[in-house]
């Protein structure tokens, strides 16, 4: 359901019951255990996939000393400025030079080329005047110069990806330069998702007064989508005990986690914690946060539970600071860091002290070029839109009573989070 209709104790600033966002965060880590399950895939279904161990490169990258530049290969010593070489021949990328540099000579050289025998520099095409089979350096060249080694980047046996590492495009083309076709990854978590409330109607359907589009399972689904794993929507649930339970055991049959939206406020309607008490167990279903305050968090048979609140802004926020961090720990993923900024805000923000703010934010540049943010405007839990124009969070700590203009303040950007 919508937990606006929640009672005035859920809005409640000070409630000794309530944990931290941080206790929150411990509680829900130690309880999750990674999926131990392995499945081989291609390169082309590996984007997107969590390594399940470590990948040793079989080669040297590059395999084989060669230009970084085009120019002229040569042996630099007793090189100095002014000297004349004759030109011998050419290497090209991918049809190396056959021959050997001798004193006084050199090839020319294109980029990627394999260095030829007897040289150990190259001098870039711009750095010499040519007529016709000689060149004439402007400048000495250095030994090494412009040269990229055999093992560069990889040496053959060592360790080129780490098991719990997510695979982007950039380690997409790290595994096909070592020519891996092939990678371990760790099974997709299965994760069942349902909203519930009485008031929820699909996209498509007409609105009667007091009803609502279900923006929520589409928000949840498409997080989950772009963090990827396996999802199984179970729709809308109505608020009726009967068919709550039915969602709740289709929903632990299987599954990995299990993530609802609504129903966990203390309305006479809210019905989402007394279910995960009946079925399965809470481990705790308040947090000092706003907004996002009634998250519940549990066991449902085998799976994680979580139990997020109604409210649009409330489903995101808790979202990307508890479920997302849970389910790449139960992807098995290495943690990426978590990015806080300290930068100055240019709108006076308003908290009262009990509970730590995910306030929305634009961060953007000031007129000098330093970083600078500024709020989306109203805060209520119900403005999604705030969330759309939104390009960073504003926390605000538990013990803050607000800040005013000019104020420090911690800004967590949304890329690498959203």
């Amino acid at each position: 359901m919508n937990d606006q209709a929640a009672t005035g104790s859920c809005a409640d600033n000070h409630n000794p019951g309530l944990l931290t966002m941080d206790e929150a965060r411990t509680r829900i880590v130690s309880n999750i255990k990674p999926v131990n399950e392995q499945e081989e895939v291609g390169l082309w279904g590996a984007l997107g996939r969590v390594l399940a161990e470590d990948i040793l490169s079989p080669i040297n990258v590059p395999p084989y000393t060669n230009s970084a530049m085009d120019g002229y290969a040569l042996n630099s010593h007793g090189i100095e400025q002014g000297a004349t070489l004759q030109v011998i021949g050419t290497a090209w990328a991918g049809k190396p030079f056959a021959g050997q540099i001798g004193k006084g000579e050199c090839t020319r050289i294109m980029t990627g080329a394999v260095i030829p025998d007897g040289a150990d520099a190259v001098v870039m095409q711009e750095l010499v005047e040519r007529k016709a089979d000689t060149i004439c350096l402007q400048r000495a060249v250095r030994a090494q110069e412009n040269v990229r080694p055999a093992g560069e980047d990889l040496r053959a046996g060592g360790q080129a990806l780490s098991k719990g590492q997510r695979i982007r495009p950039v380690e997409l083309g790290l595994l096909a330069s070592i020519g891996v076709a092939e990678v371990s990854v760790i099974r997709r978590p299965r994760v069942a998702i349902f909203c519930t409330g009485d008031e929820l109607r699909s996209v498509g359907q007409s609105l009667e007064k007091g009803e609502i589009y279900d923006s929520n399972r589409y928000t949840l689904y498409s997080m989950l989508e772009r963090l990827g794993v396996e999802i199984i929507d179970l729709g809308v649930i109505p608020d009726q005990p009967e068919l709550l339970e039915k969602a709740f055991r289709d929903a632990m049959e299987g599954n990995d986690a299990v993530i609802t939206t609504g129903g966990v406020s203390v309305g006479d309607a809210d019905y989402v914690t007394g279910m995960l008490e009946k079925l399965g167990q809470i481990d705790f279903w308040k947090i000092a946060i706003k907004p996002g305050r009634p998250l519940a968090f549990g066991k449902l048979g085998d799976s994680q539970f979580f139990g997020l609140p109604g409210n649009p802004v409330s489903v995101m926020v808790t979202f990307y600071q508890f479920v997302q961090p849970a389910l790449r720990r139960l992807m098995g993923e290495i943690p990426p860091p978590r990015i806080l900024l300290q930068i100055p805000t240019v709108t006076a923000l308003r908290k009262r002290p009990g509970r730590a703010e995910f306030q929305r934010g634009i961060l953007e540049n000031a007129a000098d070029g330093t970083l600078q943010v500024r709020s989306t405007g109203h805060q209520g839990s119900g403005i999604l839109r705030s969330m759309s124009e939104a390009n960073c969070f504003i926390i605000l700590t538990e013990d803050s009573s607000g800040v005013e203009a000019g104020d420090l303040v911690s800004v967590e950007p949304f890329h690498g989070l959203v």
